[in-house]
Order: structure tokens, then sequence, then C-alpha cells
């Protein structure tokens, strides 16, 4: 059955995305719970939508003479559909019905898969895989490349620190690969062929790998299969949001595949592409490349989510995703820029009294980026000595870098699962009360808010807050700085990350003491 197409729906404001599953491993009828809903519906303060690149591209009609032109790539993805099929189970169906219900969060859905979806399905086509991947992402982040879960996964694929290391995701203090779309694209569709190959084609068994591990279920299939027991998907015993999990993508897969049936239409989003990759070759200052590209610094950064500052990383990698025109323009200019005007640096003369440690709390840089952004291979410096230190974002006097600071900012800031707080204004209250009280800044409360004039708010009125760390976890190698919250206890903070207690007493040398006060600053490793 065809598609049903319609122009690309409009752009909403809540972003986040749906990681918890349904209930139940028979496959008898269960409608999602109202629990599982509101898990499902997006909860974080993640400014993306405000930044999407949208590409202004004409839409191609279908040949049908050849069935390889199609009129959306939504439709082309649907032509490569390989998982049994979703009909036959009706948790599938109720999470189908679920999504056409809310054509809201698919419209947001859809603009933020734009840009990606035709490499993601070039990339599942080239390697022969079930099209219903490309889906996958839905599931696990709404397509918000910034969602981070109080699992610690990060990205639009949402990968943990370990598993993305395990698949070539480097982690640092200039990037994150679990956020790049380009490189984690690539994990996952790796480590899901992987998997289906470790289960012998079974593909239902390797997507609940991906949920909750490879060997839990490899472990579920042995025991069944040496109790005479059904060893496939719907017969193991598995979590409940892996038992949910699957189901999601099914009733996905029954979306796009008979729309008209749930009355629902897909965006006409042309099988064209938008987007292109160029390899600098070297460390590159961002606003420079911007620059040259003639992209505005928001769009560079929203298509290239896995760098956390001003620059690529020393070590790669060098590529930048940009708009088609944009990408063939920066590989014209990059073959008459002389290489070393690629990147700038602040410089810094070691004082009297200084040390590495010293310079790297005053200017809020790890201790490893001075050493190998200087060729240092120890801690030792002289009183005059000059060091090349990373331009730093909250000094920046130059507009250009005080613009990407505040852009980086505002990507960043959807990164912590956040807490949401309702509070009711009460007389004689003011936002500058209302941000004191909750530890937040009064632009923190206009943005989540939309609230243009202060001077307007009124008794009675309801005020969002969002608790969350100070920084983004990007911001660290390998950790989360929390900023303690009033109400705050270990207990509620090894919760809310899904670690021990006993973890946080370690990573902070907290001893026995189980004593924590608001304002104080918690490391988490991830």
């Amino acid at each position: 059955m065809p598609l049903r197409v319609i122009p690309a729906l409009l752009l909403f404001f809540l972003t986040g995305c749906a990681t918890t599953g349904t209930g139940g491993k028979d496959p008898e009828p269960v409608a999602p719970e109202p629990q599982e809903i509101a898990e499902t519906i997006p909860s974080s303060t993640a400014t993306i939508d405000e930044h999407l690149y949208e590409p202004e591209i004409e839409p191609v009609a279908a040949d049908p003479a050849d069935p390889h032109v199609h009129a959306s790539v939504w439709e082309r993805l649907v032509h490569s559909f390989a998982l049994p099929e979703c009909a036959n189970h009706e948790k599938a169906v109720k999470w189908a019905q679920w999504y056409a219900q809310h054509p809201e969060y698919m419209g947001r859905i859809f603009k933020r898969a734009q840009p990606w979806i035709y490499h993601i399905t070039n990339e599942i086509e080239q390697r022969e895989l079930p099209g219903e991947l490309a889906l996958l992402p839905i599931v696990e982040s709404a397509y918000d490349p910034f969602a981070y879960s109080r699992g610690r996964a990060l990205g639009a694929w949402q990968f943990i620190a370990s598993t993305g290391k395990n698949y070539g995701l480097n982690q640092n203090w200039w990037y994150d690969g679990r956020r790049d779309v380009w490189a984690s694209t690539d994990a996952a569709l790796t480590y899901l062929d992987t998997m289906a190959v470790m289960f012998d084609g079974d593909w239902l068994l390797a997507l609940a790998g991906y949920n909750s591990g490879e060997n839990r279920v490899a472990r579920q299939v042995k025991k069944n299969k040496a109790a005479g027991k059904p060893a496939d998907f719907w017969n193991l015993k598995l979590p409940r949001e892996t038992r949910g999990y699957v189901p999601k993508l099914l009733g996905l897969t029954c979306l796009f595949k008979y729309p008209e049936q749930y009355d629902f239409e897909i965006p006409a989003t042309p099988d064209q592409q938008v987007i292109a990759a160029v390899d600098i070759g070297q460390q590159a200052d961002l606003v420079l490349v911007s620059q040259i590209a003639e992209v505005p610094i928001d769009v560079l950064f929203t298509l290239n989510p896995g760098y956390n500052r001003w620059a690529t990383s020393p070590d790669g990698p060098y590529r930048i995703v940009l708009p088609v025109e944009s990408a063939e323009l920066l590989q014209a200019k990059l073959e008459q820029v002389d290489a070393s005007a690629l990147m700038r640096w602040d410089q810094v003369v070691v004082q009297n009294g200084d040390s590495l440690s010293k310079i790297s709390a005053r200017h809020n840089v790890p201790v490893s980026v001075l050493r190998s952004s200087n060729n240092l291979n120890g801690d030792l410096i002289r009183a005059g000595q000059k060091l090349r230190l990373p331009r730093d974002d909250q000094l920046m006097v130059d507009p250009l870098y005080a613009q990407a600071a505040v852009e980086l900012q505002n990507l960043q800031s959807g990164l912590i699962a956040a807490d949401q707080i309702t509070h009711r204004v009460r007389r004689g209250e003011s936002l500058s009360v209302i941000a004191k009280r909750y530890r937040v800044s009064v632009r923190e409360l206009q943005r989540w808010n939309n609230i243009s004039d202060p001077r307007k708010l009124r008794a009675g009125a309801t005020i969002s807050i969002f608790h969350q760390p100070a920084q983004p976890p990007v911001a660290t190698s390998g950790s989360v700085k929390y900023v303690v919250q009033r109400g705050d206890s270990l207990w509620s903070i090894a919760r809310k990350y899904n670690v021990r207690v006993n973890d946080l007493k370690n990573w902070n040398d907290l001893g026995n003491n189980s004593m924590i006060q608001p304002g104080q600053s918690i490391k988490i490793e991830l």
C-alpha cells in the first residue's frame, strides 16, 4: 500500500526521548498504560527544535517505471522493511494506534529526522539491513541527538559510554561520538548487525539485545532451549522495558506500512541528499569553518552535535557535516586556505606560583588538554613560559565566539534528564525571587515558560522549573558534575542517575558521610 504524504508538519517546542515500554511478555493485547504513555512523551528541556536545519528542496515525483525513484524517503524506507509482520502482534497494533493519535509528537520527530533520514536509509540499504532500523531512533530518543537518559545513555541511538567506546565512539573533552549522528549511526548499525548474526538472523532478539544487552538475551535463549521451551522473543523472560521495546518498534512499522489504516499521514520528505560530510583533515575552529562555509553557527552546531567545544578534537574526527551547498563551498575554499589559519588559540603567560592545575582551574580547561595542546609530557612549567590555551568560552569578548558559546549552551542545555516542578506564583513574588528559590536563572525561567515581559507575572499563574545539573555531561571527560538541589539526598541522586550510593561516596571522597548541602558539587561517573 503506498504511503499517504503531506507537506512537512509544523515545528513544535517540546522535545525529548521515549525509552520505556509496555509490560507483559505474552502476545495478548495490552494497551499502553497511562504511566507508560507519560514516560513515552519527552520531558527534556532541549532546544534542538529551535535550531533545526530545514532544507529547502523541491519534491521529486515517483516514477512508476523505475521502482528506485520514490516521492518520499519514508516510502523508500518502507520498501526495505524485513521484520516479522507487525499486524500479527496486538501489542504492536496498540502502539501503532498510540503513535497515530499523537500527531504533534510525531511531527516533532519528523522534523528532527529530516536532515538525517536520507543518510541513515542509504547506510541501511548498503548494509542490506531491515529498513525498520531507521525507526529505532524514534523509540530511543525521538530523533534528538542531544537526548540524555537517566540510564546514562546519550544521543539519537542512546549509547552508554562503555558500549560507545566498544564500537569506536570516542568521548573526551572536545567530542562525544555518541551524539555524532554520522558516527553513532555507523556504530549502531554495526552493533545491531553483529547481534543479528549472533542470534542466527533473529532480528527481534537482536533488538532486544540492543535494549538490554546481548549477553542477557543470550542467557535467556539458552535457558529456554535447555528447558525445551520456545526461545523466540515473545517467550523469553526479559526486563519489562525490553518486553515493551520491541512492540514499540513494530508498532511504528505498522504505522508506516499501513498509514491509511490508522488515519495517519506521513510527511513528504523528498528522497534527496540534503547534508554532506567534509573531512577537514586536522583540528579546526568551528567558528572559522562557519565563516568559510558561509553557514550560520547554530546550523553548524546542530548538524555536528558531537562537538562539545568551539573546535574539533585534536585527535579527530575532523568531519564537518553541512548542508550540501555549504559542504561544496567549504571543500572548494579549503584548497585556497592555509591549514594554519583553521585553528585559533588563546595564550597565557605562566606566573610565579602557577601550576598546570591552577591554570586549569582558572580557565576551566582540564590539565590533560593543557598538556596535549602544548606538547607537555609532564606537569613541569616555569614562570614566563607561554602556553597555548583553548579559547575560554566563558571569557570570550569576540562576538562570534560569544555567539558560539551561547548556541552550544542552548543546544546542550537539554542533555540532562531534568525533573520538572510546577510552581504557583504567590502574591508579591517576582521571577528573580522564584529563580533564587529554585537556584535557576531568570533567563531560564523566561525560556521555559515563554515569558517575554517579567513585569506581567501575575499571582496564581503556574511556572515550570526544570532541575538539572549545572553542566551537561559532555563538558567533562566521562563524568557529570551535579549541583545539589534543596531536598536532594545521596539516595535520590543515585536513583536519578542509576548508580549506587556507595559509588557516589567513593567518587566524591565522602567516606561514611551521607550529608550533602544545597549548592554542593557532586561528581558522577558516566
